[in-house]
């Protein structure tokens, strides 16, 4: 942040609906079945490095999986914004550490201590290098599920879906590619009390052919999560659409970090965000299940405009079609977490600022180093009052929660 930018001290704690961990090496390992081993995530070391290697093959969603160095948060900034000053070479801005002086990025208690500094009340963890596991896998569905099933169970067992305190809500993740076992991994969820998941916002990866999240195969997994009043999270992931750009030449595949051709992420952008809502909303998953409640995490506001625009049009040609309003679905079905560089003003005149979430992305570079510095960061905010900053800020996430799980204030 510059200088110029001042922190307002709130007067309540927030709640960060867009927290990380990093993944120790045996995230995926630990509980995956022995038949699974050599099908699912591996971690493999040469010596000097180690890799990930997904279904035999090695990923680069994650350079480098051990973590160690790891980036400082919010060191890329700039970088983000599109603000890097004339002169300034892009790498100079990355800053690393050594993960050892950072238990809080990999443990709860030492996480809790943190948020207690930060003025958090609740933080919504989500993945970090499991974000790219999915599309990894894709090719293979029984080892998906067998990974993801594992994974969960790592979640619950290092940092607890949710526990007494309520201070750490983590996600855990489910996937679509196997319908039943979906739901079974849903049951699962929520029998260890699950208050939010994570789902990719991608195709879903089918036997024969890709599926939409419209799918009425879908229906299910949807039904269950909006009668638990659990929301869906769609956070950030490989969501496969590196084979958009790959067809103007572009690698087709997906790095963390490193250069690469700038027209790749021109392109790319936020497709995959804008795609999977607009799949919810025109494959009619809200008309089934219009208690159902969805979040879109670290993918910015920006897409928004565009789907209201080509929904109000296909609404218009193909009435027939639509039950419902479809824009009036997006406004009442989905919540949305801006970055912090966007107009969140016009997003509120939008959409409503009752559906307006506060994520800082920490622990990750391109991050808030302050998570609530969030309101001093967006230019627009002074415009706002004191009550509709607090929604933002706080009272939304509990909103999107059914306001059933508050810390102490």
């Amino acid at each position: 942040m510059t200088e110029s930018r001042q922190v307002q001290t709130l007067d309540y704690r927030a709640i960060d609906v867009d927290n990380h961990y990093y993944e120790p090496l045996d995230a995926f390992t630990r509980h995956l079945p022995k038949e699974f081993r050599s099908r699912g995530v591996q971690m493999l070391t040469d010596g000097k490095r180690t890799y990930a290697v997904f279904g035999g093959k090695i990923n680069h969603f994650i350079p480098n999986p051990t973590f160690d160095p790891i980036i400082e948060p919010g060191c890329l900034d700039l970088l983000f914004r599109g603000e890097i000053p004339e002169g300034v070479d892009p790498a100079s801005l990355m800053k690393v550490d050594r993960l050892a002086n950072h238990p809080e990025y990999q443990n709860r208690d030492a996480r809790v201590k943190i948020l207690d500094q930060q003025n958090l009340e609740t933080v919504f963890m989500l993945p970090t290098f499991a974000c790219g596991v999915e599309e990894g896998l894709k090719h293979d569905i029984a080892a998906t599920m067998a990974s993801i099933h594992a994974f969960n169970l790592w979640l619950d067992e290092d940092w607890g879906f949710d526990r007494p305190d309520h201070r750490i809500l983590a996600a855990p993740i489910i996937s679509l590619a196997d319908p039943e076992k979906a739901v079974e991994e849903v049951e699962f969820v929520l029998s260890r009390g699950a208050k939010i998941v994570c789902v990719r916002p991608a195709p879903v990866p089918g036997e024969v052919r890709p599926r939409s999240l419209g799918d009425p195969v879908h229906d299910p997994v949807w039904a269950r999560l909006a009668e638990a009043g659990v929301p869906v999270v769609f956070h950030l992931s490989d969501s496969g659409y590196m084979a958009i750009p790959a067809l103007w030449g572009g690698s087709g595949e997906f790095r963390g970090f490193g250069k690469r051709d700038p027209l790749d992420m021109v392109i790319m952008d936020d497709r995959a965000i804008h795609d999977s809502i607009a799949s919810m909303i025109v494959h009619q998953v809200f008309t089934r299940h219009p208690k159902l409640k969805v979040a879109s995490i670290e993918n910015g506001s920006y897409f928004v405009y565009r789907l209201i625009k080509r929904l109000k049009k296909s609404a218009n040609n193909a009435p027939y079609h639509y039950k419902e309003d479809p824009v009036e679905q997006l406004k009442n079905n989905v919540w949305i977490a801006p970055y912090y560089e966007d107009d969140v003003k016009l997003l509120a005149e939008t959409i409503g600022v009752d559906k307006i979430l506060f994520g800082s992305d920490w622990p990750h570079g391109e991050g808030l180093a302050d998570p609530t510095s969030f309101t001093a960061d967006i230019p627009q905010f002074p415009e706002f009052s004191h009550e509709d900053t607090r929604m933002v800020m706080r009272d939304n996430a509990l909103t999107l929660l059914g306001a059933n799980v508050t810390a102490a204030a």
